[in-house]
C-alpha cells in the first residue's frame, strides 16, 4: 500500500469515525424523546420503538469502540490485542436489550388485557421525529456503506428503524379516528420479536467466538486433504482453527515431514501459508513441523492421546 493510499484510508476511517459519533448522538436523543413520548401518550409501541432505536445506538457504540480499540496493538499482557472487547460489549448489550424487551412484552400484556386510551396526535409527532432522525442517520452512513461492512449493517439498521417509526406514525393516525388501542401492545410485541431475532444471531456468533469454535464455513477435513496433498508433507495432526477476533481466522497445526534441512522446511512453510491464506482466508497460521508422527496421525491428536491413556488404565 503506498503512502498516498494509506493516508486516504486513514482519512476515510477518520470521517467514518466522525459520522459514527454524530449518528450515535442522534440515536441516543431519538429513543430518549420516544420514551418520554411513550410515557406521556400512554403508548407502549413508542417505548418499544425507542428500544429498537437504542439497539442501533448500542451497535454504533460497539462499531466505534471496535474502530478505536482495534487500532491498539498487542501488549505483553494482552498478546492477541484488544479485538475481543467488541465481542464482550456485544454480549452485554444484547443481554440488556433482551431484558428490556421482556419487560416491554410483559407490560404490553397488561395493556392488551386492559386497553387504555392513547394520545394519537402526540404519537404521530414523536414517531415522525424518530423517522426523520433515522433517515438523516441512514443518509450520513450511506457514504461509508459501500466500503465498510460495519457501516453497511449500521445503514441497513437505520433504514429498518425508519420504517418501524413510519409504522408507528400510521398507528397514531388510526387512533385519531378509531379507539383500537389493542393495536398498541400487538405492535409492541412485533417490535420486541424483531429485537429478539436480530439479537439472537449476534448472541450466537459472540458465544461461538468466545468458545474458540471452528469458524463458520471452515471444514477441518478439507484443510487436512489440501495440506496433505502438498508435496513434501506426510500428514498433519493436532489441527485447531478459531477466531481470535470477529474478522480474523487463526490456525495451529503439527505437520509431519521427512527428516531434512531446515531451509527446505522454510520453503514448505511459505507454501502452506500461501495455500491457507488463499483457499481458507486464514491469516494467523502457527505451523509446527516435525519428523515423527503422533498417534497414527489423528486429526485432533491431544483428544486421541487422552482417550488412549484411559484405554490403557482399563
Amino acid at each position: 500500500m503506498s503512502t498516498h493510499q494509506h493516508s486516504n484510508h486513514n482519512n476515510a476511517e477518520a470521517s467514518w469515525g466522525k459520522r459514527l459519533v454524530v449518528s450515535m448522538v442522534m440515536n441516543l436523543i431519538i429513543p430518549i424523546v420516544q420514551i418520554y413520548g411513550g410515557i406521556v401518550a400512554g403508548s407502549m409501541v413508542l417505548i418499544s420503538d425507542a428500544l429498537h432505536n437504542l439497539s442501533d445506538f448500542i451497535s454504533l457504540v460497539i462499531n466505534y469502540v471496535a474502530l478505536i480499540i482495534g487500532k491498539r496493538s498487542a501488549t505483553f499482557k494482552h498478546t492477541f490485542g484488544y479485538k475481543r472487547v467488541e465481542i464482550f460489549a456485544t454480549l452485554i448489550s444484547v443481554a440488556l436489550l433482551y431484558g428490556a424487551g421482556f419487560y416491554i412484552a410483559v407490560e404490553a400484556w397488561h395493556r392488551f388485557r386492559e386497553p387504555q386510551p392513547i394520545a394519537g396526535q402526540f404519537v404521530i409527532w414523536i414517531a415522525l421525529f424518530g423517522f426523520v432522525g433515522n433517515i438523516i442517520s441512514a443518509l450520513m452512513l450511506h457514504a461509508g456503506a459501500k466500503e465498510n461492512l460495519n457501516m453497511k449493517s449500521a445503514f441497513l439498521h437505520m433504514m429498518t428503524d425508519a420504517f418501524t417509526s413510519l409504522g408507528v406514525v400510521a398507528l397514531g393516525i388510526v387512533w385519531l379516528f378509531k379507539p383500537w388501542y389493542w393495536l398498541d401492545p400487538l405492535f409492541s410485541w412485533i417490535i420486541v420479536a424483531m429485537i429478539l431475532y436480530s439479537g439472537w444471531g449476534l448472541l450466537k456468533d459472540s458465544i461461538l467466538i468466545l468458545m474458540n469454535a471452528t469458524p463458520h464455513g471452515i471444514d477441518l477435513q478439507e484443510i487436512q486433504k489440501t495440506l496433505e496433498a502438498i508435496d513434501g508433507i506426510k500428514e498433519i495432526h493436532d489441527l485447531h482453527v478459531w477466531n481470535p477476533a470477529a474478522e480474523s481466522i487463526a490456525l495451529a497445526v503439527h505437520i509431519t515431514v521427512p527428516d531434512q534441512m531446515l531451509g527446505k522446511v522454510d520453503e514448505l512453510a511459505q507454501e502452506v501459508r500461501l495455500v491457507l491464506s488463499r483457499k481458507f482466508k486464514i491469516d494467523h497460521p502457527t505451523l509446527q513441523f516435525e519428523s515423527n508422527t503422533c498417534n497414527n496421525g489423528q486429526l485432533l491428536c491431544s483428544i486421541a492421546e487422552n482417550g488412549d491413556k484411559h484405554h490403557h488404565h482399563d
